[in-house]
């Protein structure tokens, strides 16, 4: 489900899909490979969803 929501934030831009994500991560136990990994997966989205505007 993580991945999903994750990948369709991704295409879509949709805030749910970004909840979603975010509510599956802080069920999931932590790792920090995995969050930095997302963080900057994150970060690239966001910038990606700029230059769409």
């Amino acid at each position: 489900m993580r991945n999903f929501s994750w990948t369709y934030f991704t295409k879509t831009g949709d805030v749910d899909a970004f909840m979603l994500y975010k509510e599956v991560d802080a069920l999931a136990p932590d790792t920090e490979a995995g969050t930095a990994a997302d963080g900057a997966a994150l970060q690239e989205a966001v910038e990606e969803a700029d230059t769409l505007d």
